[in-house]
């Protein structure tokens, strides 16, 4: 378990921060930009519940705690030593993949099939997790970066990526089942 005695250490403040295996790197590498997006979408997922109820806000609840689980992931390079750590260290597996594809499905069978594209809006709910969805692409985008210059735990990335439909399913939900979404009309102000 986390003990948190002290929040400020002044350790960071040359630019630098600590990676979860002590190593330091600069506060903008490439892994923490990846694992601070992925706090950064944990924050717009909780304003998001502030709006949400019943099942989705305990799916939500659930995304959050995977994201926790994700940063760790994502700050604790050297995936091929792992086998070497006193401990296991917390990666992202693919039953937590599995389950978000299961929920979409589930949530999917609720809806009418698109025919055009919906613009992000709505009701206040669908409007936040079109939020999450953004955010949730552009951590995956980091994520992949990350990938190309090191060793990465590839259900990171799967994650992300069905993360980002999940939320766009579950906008639809929070739009009265899709009958609330906002359709795209193009070239409605030429």
């Amino acid at each position: 378990m986390v003990v948190l005695n002290k929040i400020y250490t002044k350790t960071g403040d040359h630019g630098e921060t600590a990676l979860g295996n002590g190593a330091r790197v600069a506060k903008f590498a490439t892994r923490v930009e990846a694992y601070g997006t992925s706090d950064e979408l944990n924050s717009v997922v909780g304003v998001a519940r502030l709006h949400a109820e019943g099942d989705l806000d305990a799916a939500l609840n659930r995304i959050q705690n995977d994201l926790f689980d994700l940063g760790a992931d994502l700050c604790l390079p050297d995936m091929d030593k792992d086998g070497e750590r006193e401990y296991p260290p917390l990666r992202m597996s693919g039953a937590q993949t599995a389950r978000l594809e299961s929920e979409i499905d589930a949530m999917n069978a609720r809806l009418e099939a698109l025919r055009s594209f919906i613009l992000p809006g709505g009701s206040a709910l669908s409007a936040h997790l079109h939020h999450c969805r953004t955010v949730a692409r552009r951590a995956e985008r980091l994520t992949v970066e990350l990938a190309t210059v090191e060793s990465i735990n590839s259900d990171a990335v799967r994650y992300l990526n069905r993360l980002s439909d999940w939320f766009f399913v579950a906008a639809r939900i929070a739009n009265d089942e899709g009958r609330a979404d906002v359709l795209w009309v193009p070239g409605a102000n030429r």
